[in-house]
């Protein structure tokens, strides 16, 4: 089925959208629950250990069973990309770019279904889910018009002596593992297994344990796409063991990983010390978004850029704001509306049209929540909106709680410095740009900044100013959220990320790739 774009800035109101929505919902809801297997070598595999997953959105609801894989299945996996490189890897360019746009069309098709799932799975409402899967189909398309663009890679260099050939080629490293996390379940395993497989590696999946069967899903369409049998690979279960396999496994040639900065500082190291040589860790570690919001600013459009941002799915997302700097002159009336926005938010079942933000991940999730509320109230600072934990009726049933902001916490406070991943925002006043940007920068993070200003002059110094991977000036659609593939690479500085090169740009796909030089004294 043919789509109507909705990004997350446009999230447009589109009919046929709502009704193709509402009867996948239907329709997956009658079919959660399976049992479904490992995927390597293009079989199917069960082991004597699974897990089963509950929906955030309804703890009552069971998505599905799940294998959980240990040592042995993450070693297979890992030894069958090993063996199924070579192939995939001379496999000409050509035919790679057609069995990734053949796998974004296979995504496209089943847009509503997958939003559905992604509902389900990861608490999304229907926009953000429906917007997620467009995303992921757009993410593989862009880089494959990229990678065509490009030649693959291949650039004549001058020649050393006359009727010499020289040329540098980009050539892949060989078996990557891909470690996806649940709060952009099938986008982010899409753009870097999708980026991998472009370029001739070769992939072990590893979705986040939350959301497994978007990651299932994406291997099927992969292998509807013309990916063959053992190019890539599933496997699911806790992190612990697929971490120690492919940190220590001499086949593993990268590993690219998005989650917390705990666990990629890990991978980093662990893999750095047990290779027999530096290999490549394309980390994106998350972030304490700040947004700044000068004396100039247009503040409806500001309050409304920085709710979406730090409310949208609940703040779950590493692009989510979490700090606000208000110059002190409009910090009283820039509050008061953003109180008054956070009041008109809809809580609720995402499932629901009306709903703006549905429920957190984990009862692990809404304890931070609460924790950190009590830990502002004890050490001093104000709750301005929200702070409440929402348990009547069918919303006990799920993780639900207010979006939440407050002021008055000193900038040390761990609150200020430390990433969350709840609807947490903390406001502070500031006495102007210059300030607003240092404390901006003030972070072991840099992924995204924000800013509202109507002066051109201000929002140049913010963009010659900040540290950070991504910024964005006067974005009523999100103040720090909504990037786009083709449109926002999107990538982190610091602790943020190890790249230096955002998904869904120019440069993203190279991340994958090593050089060689080739010098042929009789032409190549």
């Amino acid at each position: 089925m043919k789509m109507r774009k909705v990004t997350y800035v446009s999230l447009e109101s589109d009919e046929g959208m709502h009704a193709s929505y509402e009867a996948a919902l239907s329709d997956l809801e009658s079919r959660l629950g399976h049992r479904h297997p490992l995927f390597i070598g293009g079989k199917q595999f069960t082991t004597t250990r699974e897990f089963a997953v509950r929906s955030p959105v309804d703890q009552e609801v069971i998505t599905g069973h799940f294998q959980q894989a240990g040592e042995e299945e993450a070693k297979a996996a890992v030894e069958v990309a090993r063996d199924a490189y070579p192939a995939w890897s001379r496999t000409d360019p050509a035919e790679r770019v057609a069995a990734m746009r053949a796998t974004a069309t296979a995504l496209e098709r089943e847009v509503y279904h997958l939003a559905a799932l992604i509902t389900m799975e990861a608490g999304k409402t229907r926009a953000e889910a429906v917007a997620e899967v467009g995303e992921a189909v757009d993410m593989i398309r862009y880089h494959c018009d990229l990678y065509e663009r490009a030649d693959g890679f291949v650039v004549p260099m001058r020649p050393e002596v006359p009727g010499a050939t020289n040329r540098s080629v980009m050539r892949p490293h060989g078996v990557w593992a891909v470690i996806s996390p649940f709060n952009f379940p099938l986008v982010l395993a899409a753009g870097a297994a999708g980026a991998a497989l472009l370029t001739g590696n070769t992939v072990v999946l590893k979705p986040a344990s939350k959301t497994p069967l978007s990651g299932i899903r994406l291997y099927e369409a992969f292998v509807e796409g013309g990916v063959p049998d053992g190019a890539v690979n599933l496997v699911t279960g806790p992190g612990h063991p697929f971490g120690e396999v492919v940190t220590a496994h001499p086949a593993v040639d990268g590993i690219a990983f998005t989650g917390s900065r705990e666990v990629g500082m890990w991978l980093m190291r662990t893999f750095l010390a047990r290779q027999a040589y530096p290999k490549p860790v394309v980390a994106e570690m998350g972030s304490k978004n700040p947004c700044i919001v000068t004396g100039t600013a247009d503040l409806e459009k500001a309050v409304e850029g920085v709710a979406r941002a730090a409310f949208g799915y609940g703040g779950q997302k590493c692009s989510a704001t979490s700090r606000v700097y208000v110059q002190h002159e409009v910090a009283e009336e820039f509050a008061r509306m953003l109180i008054r926005r956070a009041g008109e938010i809809v809580v609720g079942d995402p499932r629901e049209r009306e709903v703006f933000m549905g429920p957190l991940i984990s009862a692990q999730a809404k304890q931070t929540f609460e924790a950190a509320v009590a830990r502002c109230r004890q050490d001093g600072g104000r709750v301005l909106a929200g702070g409440q934990v929402l348990e009547k009726g069918a919303l006990a049933r799920g993780f639900y709680v207010q979006p939440t902001v407050v002021a008055g916490l000193p900038e040390s406070h761990p609150l200020m410095k430390h990433e969350l991943f709840v609807p947490f925002l903390c406001v502070q006043p500031v006495a102007s740009l210059d300030e607003a940007v240092r404390l901006s920068n003030d972070t072991g993070y840099g992924l995204i900044a924000g800013i509202f200003a109507e002066d051109p002059e201000e929002v140049r110094s913010f963009f010659d100013g900040i540290r950070s991977g991504v910024c964005y000036a006067n974005r009523q659609g999100g103040a720090t959220t909504g990037a786009w593939p083709g449109v926002q690479p999107f990538g982190g500085w610091k602790a943020s990320g190890s790249a230096g090169k955002g998904v869904g740009g120019p440069y993203y796909l190279l991340s994958y790739l090593r050089e060689q030089a080739q010098s042929s004294q009789n032409g190549l």
